[in-house]
């Protein structure tokens, strides 16, 4: 999964990867639960339901890899400047996981759903066999 920030006026989009049980470490985690009130596990659900919270804290936290001296204050965007995309292979995790899961009355409307993201997913070169979903539990 990636964070995707694009700020008004720029060329390409920043895109960050975004693993919450891998990428992220124990400090890290400490100060996203700190920042937004919520345990680990709550803020990964949250950021993928879409809690600018959640979502502020976690563009905070990539900003701050690259550009140490930033302050939580100075992150800020607009709605529609700040995404989170399924990468390709996870998308197709759950186009599998669907079939057994979507109501039949309702399934080929999901697929096809499925079908759109997945032609305009990212592909991300380092995804190896099947990716994981985005939620640490």
């Amino acid at each position: 999964m990636y964070l995707v920030y694009k700020p008004e006026g720029s060329d390409e989009p920043q895109r960050f990867k975004y693993e919450p049980r891998r990428s992220i470490m124990s400090a890290e985690r400490e100060m996203l639960e700190r920042r937004t009130a919520r345990n680990y596990t709550e803020f990964t659900k949250d950021v993928v339901a879409g809690s600018s919270v959640c979502r502020r804290a976690l563009l905070f936290l990539f900003q701050k890899r690259e550009h140490p001296g930033i302050k939580y204050e100075d992150v800020d965007f607009a709605w529609d400047e700040l995404t989170l995309e399924y990468s390709r292979g996870e998308l197709l995790t759950m186009r599998e996981e669907v079939v057994d899961k979507a109501p039949p009355d309702q399934l080929a409307a999901v697929l096809e759903k499925l079908d759109e993201q997945i032609a305009e997913a990212f592909e991300d070169p380092e995804e190896e066999g099947k990716a994981q979903l985005p939620l640490a539990e």
